[in-house]
């Protein structure tokens, strides 16, 4: 770990993933991106579990006993926790399951879908247990800041983090905002 560079985290929780691609679209821009941070757990490095950090990204709700535990996880360790894209915000899509209860989802999803054979509901202890709402994850920690964007693109994530990492107010012009 080099000495001087901040420690930046990210994970995926319920949501599309695309808020990550929005990440990667800063494309040659992480490599200048990589001379002020080194990463911790995310996709990139497959490291399992967020250790001591200087910032943490989140995307996507909270659906589920996983989801939980790694958002907790990111708060304890992350000095700067950051709510990333419309599910982080407020569940987003995985949140509409949320106008119905829990027991109606599964049996549409397993025992009365279209295309549905063996019905069955899925009751294997490792499968994360579900929780009977999608949650925005403020409602489960304090976040510090918040990117909005379904998902924020790839410019957007690169001005946020360059006015963090220098100490500047964040100031993202109305048109770097996007919900596709």
């Amino acid at each position: 770990m080099a000495a001087n560079k901040i420690r930046v985290a990210t994970t995926s929780l319920a949501g599309c993933f695309g808020c990550h691609m929005s990440f990667l679209d800063i494309d040659e821009r992480l490599l200048e991106l990589l001379e002020h941070i080194e990463f911790d757990r995310t996709p990139l490095t497959d490291i399992k579990h967020c250790g001591p950090c200087d910032i943490g990204l989140i995307e996507g709700g909270v659906c589920n006993a996983e989801n939980v535990h790694v958002l907790k996880e990111f708060r304890k360790n992350c000095k700067i926790l950051i709510a990333m894209g419309a599910c982080a915000f407020n569940g987003g899509v995985p949140a509409l399951r949320n106008h119905y209860s829990l027991k109606e989802c599964l049996e549409e999803s397993y025992l009365n879908g279209v295309g549905v054979v063996n019905p069955l509901i899925p009751n294997d202890p490792e499968i994360p247990l579900l929780l009977n709402k999608v949650h925005p994850i403020h409602e489960i920690v304090k976040i510090d800041y918040f990117l909005p964007g379904c998902p924020p693109s790839g410019d957007a994530i690169w001005t946020f983090l360059n006015e963090l990492l220098a100490g500047q107010e964040i100031s993202l012009p109305y048109q770097a905002i996007h919900y596709d």
